[in-house]
């Protein structure tokens, strides 16, 4: 799985921090996501799935690798 965020789109809700802090934080002063790991491993996957599924934004997409 590849991960990408697009900051633009963020609008700092915080739904992916919250379901999978391993993979996603915020910045301190306007609360953007910062991925912090663009590839995690499986046992990261069904989490980071539903952070993007939640996300408001739409900022966070997902490639699997096969």
């Amino acid at each position: 799985m590849k991960i990408t965020v697009d900051e633009e789109k963020c609008c700092g809700a915080g739904q992916c921090v919250l379901i999978a802090p391993e993979v996603f934080d915020q910045r301190e002063e306007d609360g953007i996501v910062v991925l912090l790991d663009a590839e995690p491993a499986d046992g990261h996957h069904t989490a980071v799935r539903e952070a993007a599924s939640v996300c408001p934004a739409a900022a966070i997409r997902l490639s699997e690798s096969t």
